[in-house]
């Protein structure tokens, strides 16, 4: 049963949060990157490129110490402050299309990680969880959540919901239009009860932040033993119910069709493919199976032939597996999807028209529209300890970095 805890957190200043707060630095141009380190003291990118005010780009245990050093600058300066009480943390987003999250802030627990109660459905990469822990053991805090999903619980949505009719401890919008709302819940009673509800769930799956919690258990390893801190074997996590989670499909992008001509990939694609030329109208798929194709200037929609494919796995009807099995690999000659140069992503987020765009630019040769994977798909996958293709889902909500931080 899941362990779900409260804990400490070190969050900004009511007044500053909006300030603080930050996406992932590495979703940032080079131009916004530095607008908001030129003008914005308080930004949490500040803590996570401290080289910027050295004019250094800096890397390794150099970066790491500098970034501990402005972290507890930011703590002298009483930009953060760390809560009295362990709390769980309502936190709730509204974006700009109008979809609503609402979640708990709260520690996961590690032991649950191994013993999969908490369940994986992507691939880690092993220099990328060392590289991360050697960060978080330097540097002494996690600003950015692992995503959790579990079944939806009647009295958790209760809870929440109770919460969030009181005034938000936190209340601001990004200049991306999305509103950040959070509540603290310290109340003893409350707190026992979300413990509860949380234990009685089964099974939670990570939806966004693979790497982060792997890099979280490697820490707790080297830890164990050594430290009496309990904090390392938690990491920070964002809950929310499954039925919240937003999944939006990752389309492909190849540079060229491996050698042949326009009309050699067709016939091609036509032994696994019903084939139809939809012109120049924009063509998106609304079934599992089917796919769009933007080639020399037309759409094509591609129906996968049944009986002819076979499907022995959850991860065998996934629509990312299946344009690898049936195209990518075998025709386009792309063995490696996580390092081949000549394909790229575009998330579902940015649809067709980014595709048509990239492909019209003569950028790439040709790019492929998918359905999104669904949320059933999703926990099919991590059930069968199975491991979907890289860049199979773009997930929301995506949280700010420096809200609410774990220190261990």
């Amino acid at each position: 049963m899941a362990k779900i805890i409260p804990f400490k957190a070190v969050r900004p200043t009511r007044d500053k949060v909006s300030l603080v707060a930050s996406r992932s630095y590495q979703t940032y141009t080079q131009a916004e990157r530095e607008a908001r380190l030129d003008y914005n003291p308080f930004s949490f990118l500040h803590i996570v490129n401290p080289g910027y005010k050295y004019h250094l780009e800096l890397k390794g245990e150099e970066r790491y110490k500098l970034v501990r050093n402005r972290y507890l600058e930011f703590k002298e300066d009483h930009i953060f402050i760390q809560d009295r009480h362990s709390a769980y943390y309502v936190y709730k987003i509204v974006n700009r299309e109008g979809n609503v999250f609402n979640g708990i802030v709260a520690a996961a627990s590690i032991e649950d990680y191994k013993k999969d109660i908490i369940k994986k459905h992507e691939d880690t990469i092993e220099y990328r969880e060392n590289v991360f822990k050697e960060y978080l053991k330097t540097v002494g805090f996690n600003a950015e959540p692992v995503l959790l999903t579990y079944p939806d619980n009647a009295k958790i949505s209760e809870i929440i919901l109770e919460k969030q009719k009181e005034r938000a401890e936190f209340e601001f919008t990004t200049t991306y239009r999305d509103t950040h709302y959070l509540w603290i819940i310290d109340d003893a009673k409350k707190t026992e009860v979300l413990k509860t509800e949380f234990s009685k769930i089964k099974r939670l799956y990570i939806a966004d932040g693979h790497h982060r919690s792997a890099s979280s258990v490697l820490l707790s390893d080297e830890f164990r033993g050594e430290y009496a801190s309990e904090s390392y074997n938690y990491f920070m996590s964002y809950l929310i119910p499954e039925s919240e989670l937003l999944i939006h499909e990752y389309n492909r992008l190849v540079k060229d069709l491996n050698g042949m001509s326009k009309e050699a990939f067709l016939i091609e694609l036509d032994t696994m493919f019903r084939i139809e030329n939809r012109g120049k109208t924009l063509y998106k798929p609304s079934k599992k199976h089917h796919f769009s194709m933007y080639l020399d200037g037309e759409f094509y929609s591609l129906y996968l032939r049944k009986d002819i494919y076979s499907i022995n796995n959850a991860l065998d009807a996934l629509d990312t597996q299946i344009l690898y099995k049936t195209i990518l690999q075998p025709i386009l000659g792309i063995n490696d999807m996580r390092n081949d140069q000549r394909l790229d992503y575009s998330h579902g987020k940015s649809d067709l028209v980014t595709i048509k765009t990239k492909v019209d630019s003569e950028e790439f040769k040709v790019g492929f529209g998918l359905v999104p994977i669904t949320i059933n798909e999703l926990k099919s996958i991590a059930d069968e300890h199975l491991i979907m293709p890289p860049k199979s889902t773009f997930i929301e909500p995506k949280l700010r970095s420096g809200v609410t931080i774990y220190e261990f």
